[in-house]
């Protein structure tokens, strides 16, 4: 098949599923090639910390000539705010060549786009991850009415939650004063709740690597509706 495109992912080594759903989800002509780093978890370090191996990969990403490289870890691309996501941007772009994104601002496109300024946010994380996350969104502009972390250890506890489990999270932490709701992490199943969750609610849904391709393919100009990803992949502007 015929490349129309190049998206290179970098995301924490134990992430299982970013891999899985962009090839899932993307449109035909599209190819994903996806790096590694140690990040998360045991290897969570300040992102002053991580500049070295974030560049190494970002550089090795390189040779397979993406189009656009995405840093792909919902958490570390929120934890030291706008200005940390726009280090991490330049940190990529500077050892790669390549233009790039962030999962954060992916996520703060995609809402503002949707027209949500109050949020609920479900994560599979412990509670000091989805405060980091909560202080991000402020500073973008939005406010968190409602929070709920599912306290999990790591990778391999995100992946084990049935996308059936998480629709029934976010059913049991509705919220009537929220415009939508933000599921956050990109190692999780919830991508595949998006369309059963949002004619539930009535309201938009938005999941870490929905907004990341969506985030994407935009800056590609591959503009087109996907099936299962919900409203948002009937806005481009």
């Amino acid at each position: 098949m015929a490349t129309q495109a190049r998206i290179g992912l970098i995301v924490p080594s134990s992430n299982c599923l970013s891999e899985q759903q962009f090839h899932r989800y993307a449109p035909a002509g599209v190819d994903i090639q996806v790096t590694r780093i140690r990040m998360t978890s045991a290897w969570h370090k300040p992102l002053a910390e991580l500049e070295t191996v974030i560049a190494e990969a970002a550089a090795a990403l390189s040779d397979t000539r993406p189009d656009l490289i995405l840093f792909n870890c919902t958490g570390t691309s929120m934890e030291e705010g706008l200005e940390g996501e726009a280090r991490i941007r330049a940190m990529v772009e500077t050892a790669s060549g390549c233009p790039s994104l962030t999962t954060s601002e992916a996520i703060n496109e995609t809402l503002k786009l949707l027209g949500l300024r109050t949020l609920v946010l479900i994560s599979p994380y412990a509670k000091a991850t989805n405060l980091h996350e909560i202080a991000y969104l402020k500073e973008a502009g939005f406010n968190v009415v409602h929070d709920f972390a599912l306290g999990l250890a790591g990778g391999q506890s995100y992946i084990a939650v049935s996308p059936a489990r998480w629709k029934e999270i976010v059913l049991e932490n509705l919220r009537a004063d929220a415009d939508g709701y933000f599921l956050s992490c990109t190692n999780t199943t919830m991508i595949e709740t998006i369309d059963e969750l949002e004619e539930r609610l009535g309201k938009p849904v938005v999941t870490s690597n929905q907004a990341a391709l969506w985030a994407c393919l935009k800056r590609l100009k591959i503009a087109q509706p996907i099936a299962g990803l919900g409203r948002l992949f009937n806005q481009y502007p």
